[in-house]
This record gives structure tokens, C-alpha cells and sequence, in this order.
């Protein structure tokens, strides 16, 4: 899914993302009930209709932005008490406003309010936290109101195998329409990631759909589709895209290197994103260093395309019986490059 954080995936338009192949969106209920506000957009008609943008939309309940932008939070079992990143203004979460924000903003999938951690934290902070979490993503679900709207639950749990089947075992008890794995890919070391979300997955049922929050690089996603993960957002493709990272099928490029100031070639050779198909190293490499828009953009769609094709050859290899040769011909390919 492309991050809108605000309602919009920077750099790109809606009909745009449409088609790079983009069939999902994100957005951020914390942003918005910031700023314009949710009950502006409900009485415009909803997100969908206030950002132009037909698919589907998850919203995260803005638990990570709480903890991780307020100048000041203080938590409690009721909710969270925070002051805005925006202008300093003072405002209390609960798990039932979390939903009613989603609500108001007519999303098709919305997230319940969790604690979010730092890494590294002691297994007895990760376990408290849970359980006030668990009380929360059972105060949502008796809060949701509309129906249409599908509510994830969260499982956290940091690294510590046992609290992450317990905290995936106590949401399915609970029951919701789909799970996500939090609280991860936030500087713990990769193997940890990994069995973290081996761990989630062998407890989820196999018919909801099970998102891995906030990740991440190519090769995060394909290990997270190999693992069981179906749903993934990250603010890589965009973020980097203004940033002069680009991701190709060999690997990173860095545009403003010298070595492509003469380069005739298109980004990646393989890819049949219309930035490759029309425009030279050279000219992006020109464009960027000028700091001319175009550049943002250009990147950001080429960016993007190589993320949603590499999540349709995942879907294509599960499809065929061939997840395991898609998986070994994607680190191959960087393997020959690095060689």
C-alpha cells in the first residue's frame, strides 16, 4: 500500500497511482483528525471523496504517531493524553475515538489503538504494554459502529517469541476482521524480525489477511510474504524517491553519483515503468541536482512501480506454486550485480 500519511501519496496523483497498479492506499488517523480534521472530511463526504482516490483505504489509528511525534504523552489505562507535533495543543486518545476517527473518515479498513515501543525494551515492559493494549483492541471492537468497515487488530509483543503467539492468540480470541504485526523492523536485528513474524503468523488464521506494519525494503517484503504476511506499507518507495534513492532489480542506486552524469541508460534496464521507458540516468541525475519537481516525481513513480510489480510477481509466484524460485531469482539478481 502507498503511504498517503495526509491524504495524499506525495509527488503523484490518484489517477496515477491507479496506474502504476497501486489498488490500496494509506492514510494516518492521527494526521487527519490533526489536520483538516476528521469531522471536515466526513461532512465532505468522506476520505475516499475528499482525496479523489476510488480504491480502497487503511487508516492507521495513530498509536505509533502518538508515541513517536507528540512533543508530550502520558499514558494511562483510559487512552493517551499527547500534545500536538502541529502547534503544541493538547488532545486525549482513547481506543473509542480511534474509532470513531475512521469512522467519520468512511475508511474500508481502519486499525485499533495500540502502545507502541521503543526497541530495545525488557520483556517485562513488552508484556505490560500488551496487556493494555489487548483492553484497548477489546474497547474498539464493542466501539465500531459502522459497518462496511473491516477492523484489524494489532499484535505487538517486541521480539520476545512467547508474548507475540500470546498477544496473536488473545486478538483471534477476540475476533476481528483482519490481524497486523506491529512494533517491528524498529532496529532490532533482522533475524529477530523474522522469527518475530514467523512466531505472529503460525498463530493467525490462514483466511484473514495478516499485515506487517510499516515495512519496508524489497527484500522485507519478499521475506514477509515467504513468512505468511499479505499487507505491507512503507514510506521507502516515496521518501527515498525525493531523496535520489531509487530501487531497481540489481539493487539501490544513489542518482546523484558522478558516475551517472554521462549514463544514457534508464534506471533499470528491466523495469517498463514510463520513467525507464522515456528518460536517461543522465537527464534524472540533471534533475535532481537542479532541484527541479519533475525530479520528485519521476523517481516517486518509478519507485513505486518497482514495489507493486515485485508484490504482483509475489502474488503470481503463490498463485503457481513458485514462491520459492521467485524468491531465490529476486537475491540472485543482486547477487550477479554485487559479483
Amino acid at each position: 500500500m502507498p503511504v498517503g500519511t495526509a491524504g495524499a501519496v506525495k509527488a503523484v496523483t490518484p489517477a496515477e497511482l491507479r496506474g502504476l497498479g497501486a489498488e490500496m492506499i494509506l492514510s494516518n488517523a492521527y494526521h487527519l483528525y490533526l489536520r483538516p480534521g476528521h469531522r471536515l472530511i466526513a461532512e465532505l463526504g468522506g476520505l475516499h471523496r475528499f482525496m479523489g482516490w476510488p480504491g480502497p483505504i487503511l487508516t492507521d489509528s495513530g498509536g505509533f504517531q502518538v508515541f513517536s511525534l507528540a512533543k508530550l504523552c502520558a499514558i494511562d489505562d483510559d487512552g493517551v493524553t499527547f500534545r500536538s507535533h502541529l502547534d503544541g495543543s493538547e488532545h486525549r486518545f482513547t481506543p473509542e475515538l480511534a474509532v470513531e476517527i475512521q469512522e467519520a473518515l468512511g475508511v474500508d479498513v481502519a486499525m485499533v489503538l495500540d502502545e507502541c515501543l521503543p526497541y530495545p525494551c525488557t520483556e517485562e515492559r513488552a508484556q505490560a504494554a500488551w496487556a493494555r493494549t489487548a483492553r484497548w483492541a477489546a474497547r474498539c471492537r464493542a466501539a465500531r459502529r459502522r459497518s462496511g468497515m473491516a477492523l484489524f487488530g494489532i499484535v505487538q509483543g517486541g521480539v520476545w517469541p512467547a508474548l507475540r503467539r500470546q498477544s496473536a492468540a488473545d486478538l483471534v480470541s477476540l475476533g476481528f476482521d483482519g490481524y497486523a504485526i506491529g512494533g517491528l523492523c524498529v532496529g532490532e536485528p533482522k533475524a529477530q524480525t523474522h522469527l518475530a513474524i514467523e512466531e505472529t503468523t503460525a498463530v493467525l488464521p490462514e483466511a484473514a489477511p495478516r499485515y506487517l506494519m510499516g515495512v519496508g525494503l524489497p527484500e522485507d517484503l519478499v521475506e514477509g510474504v515467504w513468512r505468511g504476511a499479505d499487507l505491507f506499507d512503507c514510506v521507502m518507495p516515496t521518501r527515498h524517491a525525493r531523496t535520489g534513492w531509487l530501487f531497481t532489480s540489481t539493487g539501490r542506486i544513489l542518482i546523484k553519483h558522478a558516475r551517472y552524469a554521462n549514463d544514457g541508460a534508464p534506471i533499470d534496464p528491466a523495469c517498463g515503468c514510463e520513467t525507464c521507458r522515456t528518460y536517461s540516468r543522465a537527464y534524472l541525475r540533471h534533475l535532481f541536482l537542479a532541484n527541479e519537481p519533475l525530479a520528485a516525481r519521476l523517481h516517486t513513480a518509478h519507485n513505486l512501480y518497482y514495489y507493486l510489480s515485485l508484490m504482483r510477481r509475489l502474488r503470481e509466484a503463490i498463485e503457481t506454486g513458485r514462491l520459492a524460485e521467485c524468491r531465490d531469482a529476486f537475491y540472485q539478481m543482486r547477487e550477479e550485480t554485487e559479483a
